[in-house]
């Protein structure tokens, strides 16, 4: 179990720094359609960068992980939110729910 925390983990935040570093363009885009500002992308992304860090940081200091991980399901359940206030279609709703999902699991197998 501890092994697929870990890989859990590593998921999550490599897709993290994926998404906000080489996909950026496509985040930018997203923002604009949900009508956020450009100061709330970035503190969204800072957060996201932070958590996923600590997620990773969270292999070898253990207690460090469940609160990132709670932290990134509830940014995940608000980017749930944004694409459904949006009517995106399922296919783009894909990625966040799995990683809320991988957070869940994450913060249950730490608690």
């Amino acid at each position: 179990m501890e092994n697929l925390t870990y890989l859990a983990q590593i998921f999550v935040a490599v897709s993290v720094f994926f998404v906000w570093t080489f996909r950026f363009h496509n985040v930018e885009k997203e923002f604009k359609q949900f009508g956020y500002s450009i100061l709330f992308r970035s503190l969204i992304g800072a957060a996201k960068m932070s958590l996923a860090t600590l997620l990773v940081a969270g292999i070898w200091y253990p207690d460090l992980v469940f609160f990132p991980s709670v932290f990134m399901g509830l940014l995940m359940i608000g980017a749930q939110i944004s694409h459904f206030k949006v009517s995106n279609p399922f296919i783009k709703k894909l990625p966040s729910l799995i990683l809320l999902g991988l957070s869940a699991f994450i913060a249950y197998s730490t608690f």
